[in-house]
């Protein structure tokens, strides 16, 4: 992979590529407070009907088609494993019995 042009397994760069702990902390704020305020707007959505759900998270995002695309492909491939353990479940019930 290179950056601006240049190797980055070069070992002199791999130094410059780390962020400050002062960043990563603003960072992690950032994230954090915007993570409370979304669950909050989605509890706000969820209160007349006494359940938060998946669809709710959506709903606010609905706008920011970036956001929603990303969310609804993790879905999909969350769905995706949640059928493919079942399966293995279900593979290795059959082979315990058979023993």
């Amino acid at each position: 992979m290179t950056l601006f042009g240049l190797h980055l397994c070069n070992q002199m760069l791999l130094p410059l590529l780390q962020p400050l702990p002062e960043t990563v902390t603003l960072l992690e704020d950032i994230v954090v407070e915007y993570v409370t305020e979304l669950v909050h707007k989605a509890q706000d959505i969820a209160s007349k009907r006494g359940k938060l759900l998946t669809e709710d998270f959506l709903f606010l995002i609905r706008k920011d088609f970036p956001k929603l695309h990303r969310c609804t492909e993790l879905l999909s491939m969350n769905e995706e494993l949640k059928q493919a353990r079942k399966a293995f479940e279900v593979d290795e019930e059959k082979l315990a019995t058979v023993d």
